[in-house]
């Protein structure tokens, strides 16, 4: 189900510089870099360090939570939005590794209002599903001095 992602530089998505997940600034993040697909979907293919284990060798829930809020959200800014989790489910299906490669995608099935609902998925690199989830993201927007405020 993989899509042919863009490649030219404006065809990524980007978050806050110092976001856990994909800030360039964050030394102690992810630092995950999505594509965007012809379809607004998005993907990324990383290798998570053995510092962001549970067990040793396999990724802690925490992490793949934040792997699939990382790319639903990453969906929504694809479209133009800048949108907050309101809510999230996750289906743990199979142990995830730390130190191999991974393919995550996200998705945003429908819009209601400022309303985004979502999905991903994180496969290995033979395509074995491993963990799922869906999300409903509400647009914010910033007011003075930063501070996020519901978008009317």
């Amino acid at each position: 189900m993989e899509q042919e992602l863009d490649s030219p530089k404006d065809s990524k998505v980007h978050g806050s510089n110092r976001c856990f997940g994909c800030g360039p600034a964050n030394p102690g993040g992810l630092q995950l870099e999505f594509s965007i697909a012809a379809d607004k979907s998005v993907a990324s293919r990383s290798s998570i360090p053995e510092t962001f284990a549970g067990h040793p060798g396999l990724l802690h829930g925490g992490i793949i939570s934040t792997l699939l809020d990382e790319a639903m959200s990453k969906a929504v800014r694809a479209r133009g939005f800048t949108a907050m989790t309101r809510h999230m489910e996750v289906d743990f299906l199979r142990p995830v590794p730390t130190q191999t490669p991974l393919h995550f995608e996200g998705r945003v099935t429908h819009n209601e209002g400022r309303k985004h609902w979502t999905e991903a998925k994180i496969h290995d690199a033979n395509g074995q599903l491993l963990a799922q989830g869906k999300g409903l993201f509400v647009e914010v927007t910033r007011g003075d001095r930063g501070i996020v405020r519901r978008a009317d």
